[in-house]
């Protein structure tokens, strides 16, 4: 890289004035690079605020359906949902995946209905909303978290949700080999339209806290979920997950958490050139709010610059709790 030497080359020239500096802007975020992440829970006309996730709520379907509607008209393309399962419909063995009266299918099909192709359904394939210890599988007689089996019954949540009107299908569990099997079942059966989106990159995170809060699981959790989300201290073997996954018709990836892990999203990018988006989660948006109520940061400005810098790391898209401020901030 060759440059004039100063003063021939300022580099401050260009920051002189807004026009300039928008004109050598690099990366750009606007409301189409967000996805919004929605909890619902049972019931009608009904708001459930979650103390650990300052401003966020669990939304029956009714309710999801104005919230769906707010994200239209802010320009987001894509929800994430994610149910409040009721502790009786809970099980060792997650059945409740599979009925396709559930909430994640009924806030899918209401959405659905109303908006059709205006917003994409992205639905999340795992356990842990369902079981009764926590895990996002089943569970062995040594308490292992069982590959294979769990495999099996993620296919059949995922073709559940198929049919209930998900656009997007995100395996979050991390089993081994659950892409292509989900894939095979989804051609299968008619549905090849339906799109992949694969938590590749998921770590065993300390960040996760506020979301287990938000669906239900985190009083029950029986230990820990090393044995199948990544350790934080290995970037290499992110690669391999995001190789086999894509290999096994995976359309698109994910790195998660976010923020701790923008030189992942930034490897994954470089090295396979495909969508690849990063989940800011629960733990960091919680702690951006504690900032902000602390008086440490102007709450928007650190909205928009954490979402900036997942997209200067090389992210297409972000899932983001300040989803809808955030669009609604650039579309001031």
């Amino acid at each position: 890289m060759t440059h004039a030497p100063f003063p021939d080359l300022r580099l401050r020239r260009t920051r002189r004035t807004g026009w300039s500096r928008a004109m050598v802007r690099e990366t750009h975020l606007s409301p189409a690079n967000l996805i919004w992440p929605l909890f619902v829970c049972d019931g009608s006309e009904t708001e459930q605020p979650i103390a650990s996730l300052p401003g966020v709520s669990r939304w029956s379907v009714d309710r999801l359906v104005a919230r769906a509607r707010d994200a239209v008209a802010a320009g987001i393309p894509c929800l994430a949902l994610f149910p409040y399962t009721q502790v009786d419909r809970r099980s060792a063995d997650g059945v409740e995946a599979l009925n396709p009266d559930n909430l994640m299918c009924r806030a899918t099909a209401a959405i659905k209905q109303a908006l059709g192709d205006e917003i994409g359904i992205l639905t999340d394939v795992a356990l842990d909303p369902y079981t009764s210890h926590g895990q996002d599988g089943l569970i062995d007689d040594s308490g292992y978290v069982a590959n294979d089996a769990t495999v099996e019954i993620l296919v059949g949540q995922a073709l559940n949700q198929a049919r209930a009107g998900a656009d997007i299908i995100a395996p979050s569990d991390m089993m081994d080999g659950r892409v292509g099997a989900i894939r095979q079942a989804l051609e299968g059966e008619g549905f090849g339209h339906v799109q992949i989106m694969s938590y590749a990159a998921k770590y065993a995170s300390a960040f996760y806290g506020p979301f287990r809060d938000a669906v239900g699981s985190r009083g029950l959790l029986k230990g820990d979920k090393k044995t199948y989300q990544m350790d934080p201290a290995n970037a290499e073997e992110a690669l391999r997950e995001v190789a086999q996954d894509l290999a096994e018709g995976a359309d698109s990836v994910m790195v998660k958490p976010g923020l701790p892990y923008l030189d992942i999203v930034r490897a994954v990018k470089d090295n396979f050139a495909v969508p690849v988006y990063a989940y800011q989660v629960s733990g960091e948006y919680a702690m951006i709010e504690a900032a902000a109520a602390a008086g440490a940061g102007d709450r928007d400005a650190l909205i928009l610059e954490t979402l900036l810098a997942f997209r200067r790391a090389g992210a297409s898209g972000v899932l983001s709790y300040h989803a809808l401020d955030a669009a609604r901030l650039l579309g001031a």
